[in-house]
């Protein structure tokens, strides 16, 4: 195995805009060498996700070197370049693909191209020190594909036919890489469509300061690379221009995207799932922060409704912890083929107390479960876990932890580790909305749009594989977003694979489908005062006509928890923290007994 050290890249100077062309030349490039090297075994690994003081790489790295662990006792050669890297692995490549640095989106081509192709993905750039003179300039990668004129004048002009088809321009320079590409690669079958990246193009280089250092998610691009995804970076809004490309005829990105979802369901033969890794790009593009109409959250909502029509779903990279790397090593990581949870039986709802000994609920009191997340993006698991996870005070309280199942595919190595070190009082659900965020209510509209059933039974597939292997049969919270409600062909699906329970937003306050528990989502826990967060809590209960109360949280810390939970319970001693399988039983015995 090949270890490379990439962390210097963190210390760049973002003012410096050399400095900033090398981060993104050299990440771009390496997450492509990845993404081929490490596509049948695990052979390059890097060390560059920072989250504070910690090094996240390498504390999953250090984890798995333990002895016994999967990565004990192997070779390692520790290079420190990329270059070094490149001329380690040339033998598994088949040369470059250079794409042009003034057509933003041909970046997000290259990643497309070299994952399909076995190429490293290179930014034309022709001064001496450039990547692409010490790569291609020098003669160590041929290359193969040319998304730029090699004199590094346009390919694309937004004018006349698209380069080597019958096909004519969008008008948009920005789309119309992204419809050569369809045309190249997609319609032939060249390209899988089970798997895209959403992530942002070169445009970041304009302002890499918004946010966190590495939020120009270039290291996420590995594991889509070694999947032969397609990428993508268009706005879901038809209504204005994108705010990148003013210029463009209104709704030509949101056109473009849904020709790219709708040739990828097309190969998935309309039966399959897309896996789409990635988020808008809310604080760089398509929203208000970036000049457009749009707020953030509506941007998501409408992303989300958007792919849920061609049987696709997301892994939410999202800003602020939204950066991921060494998922195309991660991704050999041996899971065990299932991780058992055991359910609570009425008996024992019984012997705690919960039910009375002719099977009644005791509604004096306030029962009170807690959405612990959110964790329905590989990013923010792998990122977050390490302190959150590992605090000492976890395990004093019944937790449920809402963790998407499908991130085992990206960092099976985390979901593992939760598994195998959680403590008694540690329960797990799925996150938002199963097996991946994607909006079943618009899932299930679609169906009824189109008088087919695909996708939903689509969506019940997958979910249910991903269910099995997680030991799974709770869907903490269903994000409905502005689309429509589930009515009975998407519940009918929840209830074969979630039938123990599920928290949408859009329901009646509390009903059983099927026999499974609906409860509606109420509110979310988000101020950092221990103490304000309780008396919302208490607040919040006392203006429900429920014993049954659901909370959400978004990444706050055991102690957090169990402060919160002592407060409350102290103003309002009614209240009473439930662990998932009790809370759920109980409210199915009380559903039961008013039907």
């Amino acid at each position: 195995m090949v270890y490379l050290d990439l962390r210097h890249l963190n210390r760049a100077d973002y003012a410096d805009s050399l400095a900033v062309l090398q981060v993104w030349d050299d990440l771009h490039a390496v997450a492509t060498l990845q993404g081929t090297v490490n596509r049948r075994r695990p052979q390059l690994y890097i060390d560059y996700i920072e989250n504070g003081p910690l090094a996240v790489d390498a504390h999953w790295w250090k984890t798995y070197r333990r002895t016994g662990e999967w990565l004990s006792g192997r070779d390692t050669l520790r290079l420190t370049s990329v270059v070094e890297a490149v001329e380690y692995f040339k033998d598994q490549l088949r040369g470059a693909v250079v794409y042009d640095p003034g057509v933003p989106s041909t970046s997000n081509v290259a990643s497309a191209v070299a994952g399909i192709d076995d190429l490293l993905a290179v930014r034309y750039d022709s001064r001496p020190q450039s990547l692409y003179s010490r790569l291609c300039l020098s003669g160590l990668l041929a290359v193969k594909c040319w998304l730029v004129r090699p004199d590094g004048t346009p390919l694309f002009t937004g004018r006349g036919l698209l380069p080597d088809t019958r096909c004519p321009s969008s008008g948009s320079v920005k789309c119309d890489p992204y419809l050569w590409f369809i045309e190249h690669y997609m319609k032939p079958g060249r390209c899988s469509g089970r798997y895209a990246g959403y992530y942002i193009d070169q445009q970041w280089r304009k302002s890499p300061s918004c946010t966190t250092h590495n939020h120009h998610q270039l290291t996420n691009h590995d594991f889509f690379v070694s999947r032969r995804a397609f990428f993508f970076d268009l706005s879901p809004w038809g209504d204005e221009p994108a705010t990148d490309d003013p210029a463009q005829p209104v709704g030509t990105d949101l056109k473009t995207l849904r020709l790219l979802l709708h040739t990828a369901d097309s190969l998935n033969g309309g039966r399959r799932m897309c896996y789409v890794g990635g988020f808008p790009a809310w604080i760089f593009k398509y929203t208000r922060r970036a000049g457009g109409s749009h707020e953030p959250v509506d941007t998501e909502w409408q992303f989300s409704e958007l792919i849920s029509r061609y049987n696709a779903f997301k892994d939410a990279d999202a800003i602020g912890y939204g950066a991921l790397a060494n998922a195309s090593f991660w991704q050999h990581f041996p899971l065990k083929s299932h991780y058992k949870q055991p359910w609570i039986t009425r008996r024992e709802l019984r012997r705690r107390g919960l039910l009375d000994p002719n099977g009644h609920v005791d509604t004096t009191r306030n029962y009170f479960v807690i959405y612990v997340g959110d964790y329905d993006a590989s990013s923010w698991v792998s990122q977050m876990m390490p302190r959150l996870w590992d605090a000492p005070e976890r395990g004093r309280l019944p937790m449920m932890w809402c963790v998407s199942p499908v991130l085992g595919e990206r960092v099976p190595h985390v979901l593992h580790y939760l598994r195998h070190t959680a403590s008694p009082l540690d329960y797990f659900a799925a996150a938002d909305n199963g097996a991946g965020y994607m909006m079943p209510g618009t899932a299930e509209q679609q169906d009824r749009d189109e008088a087919t059933t695909r996708h939903i039974d689509a969506w019940q597939r997958h979910c249910t594989r991903h269910y099995r292997r997680w030991g799974l049969t709770l869907t903490g919270f269903i994000i409905d977003g502005h689309g429509p409600a589930m009515q009975r062909r998407a519940l009918d699906a929840y209830a074969r694979f979630s039938p123990n329970g599920i928290v949408p937003q859009k329901c009646p306050p509390a009903s059983l489908h099927r026999g499974m528990p609906v409860l509606r989502s109420v509110w979310d826990l988000v101020s950092n005062d221990p103490h304000e967060a309780a008396r919302v809590l208490v607040e919040q209960v006392h203006g429900r006509q429920l014993p049954f109360h659901w909370f959400r949280c978004i990444l706050k810390s055991p102690q957090w928890y169990n402060r919160v939970v002592e407060e409350a319970c102290r103003m309002d001693p009614s209240l009473q923290l439930l662990d998932a399988p009790a809370f759920f039983e109980l409210l199915r015995c009380w559903l039961e007994e008013r039907e």
